[in-house]
C-alpha cells in the first residue's frame, strides 16, 4: 500500500479512528476516576562518618559515606524498621509488610544524601510515617555502627529535611493518562481502520467495479434522502440538479456505449435486493422521455413490483397478462404525468415468474414494444435470489446492473455478473448507486451549481399562438437577407430547414404549429421519430 491509500483510509474511516480515540480518552478518565488518590511524604537524610586527621582520610570518610548510603537505603525499606516505626506510631492493625511496602528509598549518585518516601492515601498519615521513619532509622543506625565495647559509632545518619504533607496527588496524574489514552487510541484506531478497510469486501469505487467485474462504471448515483419519499426526480426542479444531472450524465453515457448499436431494450437489474434498481429504472426512463425520446417502462419484477407503486399505475393488468395471451401490449400501457413516457405495469403475480419472462411470447412483447418506442426500459428483479432477470435479459439489448455503494459485496457483483455471461446475455455496464457526497476519491462530485434565484424564472413554456386564420404562407419564418440565393441541393430538399425555407413550406410549418399546440412543453423541430433509425438524433 501506497501512502496515497493510508490517507484515503485515514478519510474513508476517520469515524472508527474518532470513535476509538474517544473511548480511549473516556476509559482513561474513568480509570483516573476510580483511582484512590495517592499522596507522598519525603524527609531527607544525611550520612557521615568520623573525620579523618589527614586529607587521605578525609576523602576515605567521604567514599564510606557514598558507600554507605546504598546501605542506610535498604536498611529504611526493611520490615525491621518498619516494626519499629509500628512501636511508636500506632497505624490502626497495619502490619510490618505493609508499611514496608509504601516506603521507598531514593539517593543521588556520587552524594551522601538519601530520601524516604512514604505514599499513603493520607497526606498527614505519609508525612508521619516517613518523620518516623527517619527519627527510627537514625536510632538504629547509631546502635549498629556503636562499638560493642562503648565508644563513638564510626558513621551515622542524621535528619537534613523533614517531611511535609502534600497538598496534591500524584497518583493518579489525570492529565498524563488523558494524553496516554488519547495517544494509544489514535494509534489503536488506525490500526482497526487498516484492518477494518483490508476486510471491506463491498464496492466503492470504479477500480473496484472494473476488477471485479471486467464492466465500466457508466453512471454514479448519489445519495438523496429524498428519494425515500418522492423516487422519481423532478428533473424540473433547481433544488435537485445534483441528482438530475446524475441521470443525465447515465442517459448520455447509455447512447455512447455501442455508437454503431446503441442499446435500446435495457433491463435494469442488481445483484441483490434493496440496490436502488427500481429507482434507477423510474428516473432513467424519465431522463430519457426528457430528452424527447419516446419511453416506455416496464416492470419486470413480477415478485415484488415496485414501479406501480412509484409511478401511480394500476396493477391489475400488466405483463403477466399479455404473456399469459389473455391482452394485448395496446391494452395494458398506461400514460404517465411525464410527456413521451407510458408505462407496463407486472399485472398479477404469476407462480411462475422465470418461465413466463423466459417464454416465446416475452421475446414477441419486447419486439412489439421495441418497434413502437424509442427505448424500452425494464426494471428486472435481482439476479442471485432469481433468474427472472437472466433470462430476460437475453430478449433484450443488454443489461445495466447497478450496485449500491458500501452494500454490495465483491464476491456477489462477480457472482451477478458471471451468471449474465454464462447465458450469453450481454452486460451494458454498472451503476454505482447511492455514494455519499463529498467523496471525491469515489467518482462522487457534487458542485451545486444551481441557477441564480435573483432572476426571474419561467413558469410555463412558451407555446406559440395558435394561427389558423392566417395564410399558410405567412406561418414560414423569415428569412435574414444573404448577399446571394443559397439553393439547397437535390438530395437536401427534403430536409425540415430546406422545407421551411422554401415558399411551398406553409402545410408543413401549420403541421409542426399543430403538433406544438398539441404538447404543452416545446418540442424539436426535427420529424416525429418512432424508432431508433428514424431519430435524427440517433443517427448523428
Amino acid at each position: 500500500m501506497e501512502i496515497q491509500d493510508y490517507l484515503r483510509i485515514l478519510k474513508a474511516r476517520w469515524i472508527i479512528i474518532a470513535v476509538t480515540v474517544i473511548v480511549a480518552i473516556l476509559g482513561a478518565l474513568g480509570a483516573s476516576l476510580l483511582t484512590t488518590p495517592l499522596y507522598e511524604s519525603s524527609a531527607r537524610m544525611f550520612v557521615s562518618t568520623s573525620g579523618g586527621a589527614s586529607v587521605s582520610e578525609t576523602y576515605q570518610g567521604n567514599l564510606t559515606s557514598q558507600q554507605l548510603v546504598a546501605s542506610y537505603s535498604e536498611l529504611a525499606t526493611s520490615e525491621a524498621l518498619a516494626a519499629r516505626v509500628l512501636n511508636v506510631l500506632p497505624l490502626g492493625g497495619m502490619s510490618a509488610s505493609q508499611l514496608a511496602s509504601k516506603v521507598t528509598a531514593s539517593s543521588t549518585p556520587d552524594t551522601v544524601l538519601f530520601n524516604l518516601t512514604v505514599t499513603d492515601p493520607s497526606p498527614e498519615r505519609a508525612r508521619d510515617i516517613a518523620n518516623a521513619l527517619a527519627t527510627e532509622l537514625t536510632e538504629q543506625v547509631r546502635e549498629l555502627e556503636t562499638p560493642a565495647n562503648g565508644g563513638d559509632p564510626a558513621a551515622g545518619v542524621k535528619t537534613f529535611q523533614q517531611a511535609e504533607a502534600s497538598s496534591a496527588p500524584v497518583s493518579p496524574k489525570t492529565k498524563r493518562n488523558l494524553a496516554l489514552g488519547a495517544a494509544v487510541g489514535l494509534l489503536l484506531g488506525i490500526a482497526l481502520a487498516v484492518l477494518r478497510d483490508r476486510l471491506d469486501n463491498t464496492i466503492k469505487g470504479r477500480r473496484e467495479i472494473e476488477a471485479i467485474s471486467g464492466k465500466a462504471l457508466v453512471g454514479t448515483i448519489p445519495f438523496d434522502k429524498e428519494r425515500k419519499v418522492h423516487p422519481a426526480v423532478d428533473f424540473q426542479d433547481l433544488a435537485q440538479s445534483s441528482s438530475a444531472e446524475a441521470f443525465r450524465e447515465l442517459r448520455t453515457n447509455l447512447q455512447f456505449l455501442e455508437v454503431d448499436h446503441p442499446p435500446r431494450v435495457i433491463v435494469v437489474t442488481s445483484a441483490i435486493p434493496s440496490e436502488g434498481k427500481t429507482t434507477t429504472a423510474v428516473n432513467l426512463a424519465i431522463s430519457l422521455a426528457e430528452a424527447g425520446h419516446h419511453v416506455v417502462l416496464v416492470e419486470g419484477d413480477l415478485r415484488r413490483p415496485r414501479v406501480s407503486k412509484y409511478m401511480g399505475l394500476i396493477g391489475s393488468v400488466g405483463v403477466s397478462t399479455v404473456l399469459a395471451g389473455q391482452a394485448k401490449v395496446d391494452e395494458v400501457l398506461q400514460p404517465t404525468k411525464y410527456e413521451g413516457l407510458q408505462a407496463m405495469a407486472s399485472g398479477p403475480i404469476p407462480p411462475n415468474p422465470s418461465e413466463l419472462l423466459g417464454s416465446e411470447a416475452s421475446r414477441a412483447m419486447l419486439v412489439e414494444l421495441r418497434s413502437k418506442f424509442d427505448y424500452v426500459i425494464v426494471d428486472g428483479a435481482p439476479l442471485l435470489p432469481v433468474t427472472d432477470s437472466a433470462v430476460l435479459t437475453t430478449h433484450a439489448d443488454g443489461a445495466l446492473l447497478v450496485t449500491r455503494y458500501g452494500h454490495t459485496k465483491s464476491n456477489e457483483l462477480s457472482r451477478a455478473i458471471g451468471n449474465l455471461q454464462t447465458i450469453g446475455a450481454h452486460v451494458l455496464g454498472v451503476v454505482l448507486a447511492l455514494t455519499p457526497s463529498k467523496k471525491g476519491d469515489m467518482y462522487s462530485y457534487s458542485y451545486n451549481y444551481t441557477a441564480d434565484t435573483n432572476l426571474p424564472a419561467q413558469v410555463t413554456p412558451p407555446v406559440p399562438a395558435p394561427a389558423s386564420q392566417a395564410p399558410a404562407a405567412s406561418l414560414a419564418p423569415v428569412s435574414p437577407p444573404s448577399p446571394a440565393p443559397v439553393h439547397a441541393p437535390p438530395t437536401r430538399q427534403s430536409a425540415p430547414w430546406s422545407a421551411s425555407a422554401s415558399p411551398a413550406a406553409g402545410p408543413r410549418t401549420a403541421e409542426a404549429t399543430q403538433e406544438t399546440e398539441s404538447h404543452p412543453r416545446p418540442r424539436r423541430s426535427e420529424t416525429p421519430h418512432r424508432n431508433g433509425t428514424e431519430n435524427p438524433r440517433l443517427r448523428k
